[in-house]
């Protein structure tokens, strides 16, 4: 007995094909737990065609260079589906732990509607600094969805990641702009860390140059690996703010942004330099060196820092450790 054969038209809809007589069978795709997709069928399905009122398929999540989601059917299923469905729509919006697809589909009427599909899992960068979003397929199984382009930050410090698509109903060419909400930490030396969700490893570490260190600002430096470029965009990453020493905190450096103070927390081995400085070698949460040095004049210190300041002068030239759980 013939197989019948199945495709998605333009639409977003099933297409059954025997014998070269194709019907389209309206319905909605879903993605279901570890991110499975189904099919579901919701009307009567036509004469002659025998088909399951849902069809579960099976494969693997990507995105193709026009920021379409692309589902590449395994092997048992490519006897009936051919290699891969391509999924027409545009990415809707970027959660912690999440990414909306919003989808558009069209009945027998003509009458447009839109939906919305949600993978799970967690966003990392690769090895080349781009963004990526690692799909949950259940145990230590993803997928990877790798976004082509190069990504830029905001006025407010923030991860925003732009890209062109025709649109098909307008006849021209949209700029879509995806916003990501996080906050920048300092983990390790030559990486830089903009965290999303911690609990999650919704984190991208960046590898950067060693990081500098002054008075007012924290800068890095890194190159993006951009596809159909030789030499990686570069970029450079300068946070503005005011550093302090918070008792039972550590060394905090405050950014201020959207109206909203953000700190980095570092511990350091502090001590007192010429011309009224303080020198400090600084160290991440895990008292790791991070290679990188600040000189601080001591009149920036008030609170804590005034009280810091006096223990540095009782003990002459040796050195403290501030933060990663000693006190003063």
């Amino acid at each position: 007995m013939p197989k019948l054969r199945y495709e998605i038209d333009p639409h977003n809809r099933l297409v059954a094909d025997l014998f070269g007589m194709r019907r389209v069978l309206e319905g909605q795709l879903k993605v279901g737990p570890r991110n499975t997709l189904t099919y579901d069928i919701k009307i009567p399905i036509p004469p002659g065609i025998k088909a399951p009122h849902q069809l579960k398929l099976k494969g693997e999540w990507s995105l193709d260079r026009d920021h379409q989601l692309r589902f590449t059917l395994d092997k048992l299923q490519r006897k009936t589906f051919g290699d891969e469905l391509t999924i027409q729509g545009e990415i809707l919006d970027v959660k912690k732990n999440a990414l909306l697809f919003a989808v558009t589909t069209r009945n027998q009427k003509g009458n447009l509607s839109l939906y919305t599909l949600e993978l799970a899992g967690v966003w990392q960068a690769d090895a080349k600094n781009r963004l990526t979003f690692r799909v949950d397929k259940g145990g230590d199984n993803f997928d990877t969805l790798e976004f082509y382009g190069a990504w830029q930050i905001n006025k407010n410090y923030q991860i925003i990641y732009r890209y062109t698509k025709a649109d098909l109903v307008h006849k021209q060419k949209r700029i879509h702009t995806l916003l990501f909400k996080g906050y920048w930490d300092i983990a390790d030396k030559a990486r830089l860390s903009y965290v999303i969700d911690r609990s999650s490893d919704s984190v991208f570490n960046f590898k950067t140059s060693l990081g500098i260190f002054k008075g007012n600002y924290v800068k890095y430096e890194l190159g993006i690996g951009f596809s159909g470029r030789k030499q990686p965009v570069r970029r450079t990453i300068t946070l503005f703010g005011s550093w302090k020493i918070k008792k039972g905190v550590g060394l905090v450096f405050e950014i201020e942004a959207d109206k909203k103070i953000r700190a980095i927390v570092l511990g350091a081995e502090a001590r007192l330099g010429g011309k009224n400085t303080v020198t400090l070698r600084l160290r991440n949460n895990l008292n790791k060196d991070i290679a990188g040095e600040l000189e601080l004049a001591r009149d920036v210190f008030g609170g804590d820092g005034q009280a810091f300041l006096r223990l540095l002068r009782e003990r002459g030239q040796v050195s403290i450790q501030v933060g990663l759980g000693w006190r003063w």
